[in-house]
Order: structure tokens, then C-alpha cells, then sequence
């Protein structure tokens, strides 16, 4: 079963962390993802994000992410689990620090592509 493994993270939580701590416990977490053939992405912080919504039939672009909230979307994983237990133990070393919370999306089947019309 594929997963999204979401990264959310608080950014007050994340900036009065121990950064070289949390760094380190979560390069160690990523090198372990990438052994096991799962490297994931890293976002830049929310504050370079543009949300795009749409009012009265036009699109408004808007700086910043989408949702105010104290969580911000941080990075993703795609990862490949036997279950979901092994899917949470994966994102259990996602998180050396309070300041990281993870979330795990599961992916639906591959389907195969439809022309555009």
C-alpha cells in the first residue's frame, strides 16, 4: 500500500527548538527513508507559498498558505508499506521533536491515464 506521509510542523515550536537536535535526529530520519528507496521533499517555509482561490469566477492569488493556522505544511514522503502499522512506524521517526507532526494520507491504486479532452 502507498502512503503520503505529510510533515506539518509549528513554526514558533520549530524555531525555539534545538536545531542542531532536531536536524539531527531528522537527517537521520531521512537517510533511513532513502535507504529504504523512499527520499521525500522539503518545502520551503510558508511564507514563500501562493494560494490561488477562486471568488466570483476569478482566480485571486494570495500570499501565503491557504488555511491560517498554527501548523504548516512542512515536506511529504511517498512511501510504500506492507499496512498501515508499518506506515505509522514510518512516520513515528518522522517526529524527533513536537514541533514536527506527521500525517499519513493512503494513495489510491494507479489507474491507468485518460486522454484530455
Amino acid at each position: 500500500m502507498r502512503y503520503m506521509l505529510l510533515i506539518h510542523h509549528d513554526e514558533a515550536a520549530l524555531a525555539a527548538a534545538d536545531q542542531k537536535a532536531l536536524w539531527g535526529e531528522y537527517a537521520a530520519f531521512n537517510e533511513a527513508l532513502q535507504k529504504a528507496g523512499q527520499p521525500g521533499e522539503r518545502l520551503q517555509p510558508s511564507s514563500a507559498a501562493t494560494t490561488i482561490r477562486r471568488r466570483d469566477g476569478k482566480a485571486e492569488v494570495l500570499d501565503g498558505p491557504y488555511a491560517d493556522t498554527k501548523e504548516q505544511f512542512a515536506g511529504y514522503f511517498i512511501i510504500d508499506a506492507r499496512d498501515l502499522d508499518e506506515a505509522i512506524s514510518w512516520a513515528e521517526g518522522a517526529i524527533p521533536h513536537l514541533a514536527l507532526v506527521p500525517a499519513l494520507v493512503p494513495l489510491q491504486a494507479r489507474s491507468p491515464p485518460v486522454g484530455i479532452m
